[in-house]
């Protein structure tokens, strides 16, 4: 039986993926180091901050050290910040599913983002409080498509509810990246996915893969578990 939830954020919740590519060029671009979209879909899309900028950094042959690579994620996260100021729409289906769900079985989100780019977005939408477990980049010492972050987050609900008995083959993950599914799946933990952000086939190791999550019942999650 399905015995908890976890959601992705960037790419399940919202769309920031665009907001996210523009702020990362605000401070690319005046070091020389920007990209296009298409690359940032290829390529970048599904890294934390923090290897999003090694990469950029790696891509064009030049070193980045610990100082500059804190430097350049406060000064993202502030770009971020001034983005999202007019206001975010969530994925249709993705707030009727969670307060569907919310007191039925435990919730958790499970990002590759830092918490200041994640909380004032679940601030806005109101949905903060629906999630009894928020794992972030700032929690692993390695984001998606590394584990850790599934490991951490399915440790946390199963500490946070341990009636219940919470193990990764009784979780479910929602994902839209292969990065995710492989960070999921490598945690023991089966994903849906959604075509929010890849076509179908670019989302193999998926146990469903959907269009949308309108219309995705509990009833249908916990089917995918049995």
């Amino acid at each position: 039986m399905l015995k908890a939830l976890i959601f992705d954020f960037d790419g399940i919740i919202v769309d920031t993926e665009p907001l996210h590519y523009r702020a990362f060029q605000e401070i690319l671009e005046p070091l020389g180091l920007g990209y296009s979209w298409d690359e940032y879909v290829s390529l970048y899309m599904g890294f934390d901050d923090r290897d999003a900028f090694r990469e950029a950094f790696k891509a064009r042959s030049r070193l980045i050290n610990d100082l500059e690579l804190f430097r350049l994620i406060k000064q993202k996260g502030e770009a971020f910040l001034n983005i999202i100021q007019d206001g975010i729409k969530p994925y249709p289906g993705v707030l009727d599913l969670l307060f569907s769900i919310s007191g039925k079985i435990p919730l958790a989100l499970c990002s590759g983002a830092i918490p200041s780019d994640i909380l004032p977005i679940l601030d806005q939408l109101g949905i903060r409080e629906e999630f009894d477990v928020i794992v972030s980049a700032e929690d692993v010492a390695a984001s998606k498509p590394d584990p850790a972050s599934y490991v951490l987050a399915v440790q946390k609900l199963s500490a946070a509810y341990p009636e219940a008995v919470i193990t990764p083959e009784y979780c479910l993950a929602i994902e839209d990246t292969p990065a995710g599914i492989h960070s999921a799946t490598a945690a023991g933990v089966r994903v849906l996915a959604v075509t929010n952000s890849y076509p179908a086939e670019r989302l193999t190791g998926a146990v469903m893969v959907a269009d949308s999550l309108e219309n995705i019942t509990i009833e249908k999650l916990s089917a995918i578990i049995r």
